[in-house]
Formats: structure tokens, sequence, C-alpha cells
């Protein structure tokens, strides 16, 4: 009995970490305000373009099994500023202000 504990322990604690591995999520604000849900959000490494939508808080979530630096992408207002970030094991959260100097869109982390 005890080592069938110990045994659903572990292969839970292994899976719950998999879970999480790759993750990056974090909102997106303009003005200290959250932006409109649907914009798109996008985060390039060299295997693959990964996609995501906002929700209605601004939030963002993608799964991205690599690890290394990458380049975040917002399509926002006609424009697509950019962000290097870097992705871990382990989830990372980003949240970003868009910040505008002489009508050109840029990310920076907050």
């Amino acid at each position: 009995m005890i080592k069938n504990s110990v045994l659903m322990l572990v292969l839970f604690l292994s899976f719950s970490s998999v879970t999480l591995a790759g993750e990056i999520f974090g909102t997106l604000r303009e003005g200290g305000k959250a932006v409109a849900k649907g914009i798109k959000v996008e985060i390039v490494t060299p295997k693959k373009t990964y996609s995501a939508v906002t929700d209605a808080y601004g939030s963002y979530r993608l799964y991205v099994p690599e690890k290394g630096k990458f380049t975040l992408s917002v399509y926002y207002k006609e424009q697509k500023p950019t962000f290097d970030l870097y992705s871990y094991d382990k989830s990372t959260r980003y949240d970003m202000s868009l910040e505008t100097k002489e009508g050109k869109y840029s990310l920076k982390r907050k």
C-alpha cells in the first residue's frame, strides 16, 4: 500500500513538472491598461513559431518546449514590436508594456 502511494506521488510530480516546462506567460498593457482581447502574440524559435492571443485581461500563455533566447512579437495597431526573451525548463513570466515614441511601438518588460 505504501509502495503504491509513493509510486503514485513520484509519477504525479514527474508529470506536473513536464506540463510547466517551457511555459511563457504574462500580460500586455498600454498606458497602464490591459490591451484588448484577441491581440496576436508570437514566439519565434529556430524550430517553430508559437502563437496565442490575449484574453479579456490582456493575458497570454504559450508553451515553448525549446530552451534558449527567442523573439516575442506582438501584432498591435498595424505594427509588430518585438522583444528578446529566454525560455527555461520552468515557467517564466513576461509582463510587457507597449510604449510608443514618435508613433512607433516598442515592448518593455515591466
